[in-house]
């Protein structure tokens, strides 16, 4: 390790390497909560094996979550939108944090407070708000309340919707 002189001349330990900003400056106007708000990392086209889909990173945590659709915006830059997925079964569960699971990669588990109910889906934060459609028949999104703390599987191919 490469040592650094001191103030005084002195030696005063190894060099500290220079690191990045940990969290992003939050935003300073409000948006309707139950939008996403990130930043386009990548846009890749259909394959023979995948539809197309973006690559979206979320402010302030390590996840870059892959979602079914697409993007008028620049690679690099915020963009805003609304997540949805299907959800196998809705559960409320009383402890945990709020998580989703790959933090890279689709969707495939997702743990928050649901914050609002939209038709038939529950609007869950889950670090980014998430609209899931329970696929339960036993299930509706009108059977959860706003602040119940919930889990579930997301089915394959949670979309992005650009605003």
């Amino acid at each position: 390790m490469k040592e650094q002189a001191g103030r005084w001349g002195g030696e005063c330990g190894p060099t500290v390497p220079t690191l990045r900003a940990m969290i992003t400056p939050s935003p300073t106007n409000t948006i309707d909560p139950r939008l996403a708000r990130g930043v386009l990392e990548q846009v890749v086209g259909e394959s023979a094996t995948k539809p197309a889909h973006v690559v979206i990173s979320v402010p302030n945590t390590s996840y870059q979550m892959h979602l079914v659709g697409t993007a008028r915006g620049e690679v690099g830059k915020r963009i805003i939108g609304t997540i949805r997925a299907k959800a196998r079964r809705i559960d409320v569960v009383q402890s945990g944090g709020r998580y989703v699971e790959p933090v890279y990669g689709r969707p495939r588990r997702i743990q928050g407070t649901v914050v609002a109910i939209d038709g038939n889906a529950v609007v869950v934060n889950a670090g980014v708000p998430i609209h899931c459609e329970p696929t339960d028949a036993r299930q509706n999104a009108s059977q959860f309340q706003v602040g119940q703390f919930v889990s579930f599987d997301a089915l394959d191919g949670a979309t992005f919707t650009e605003q």
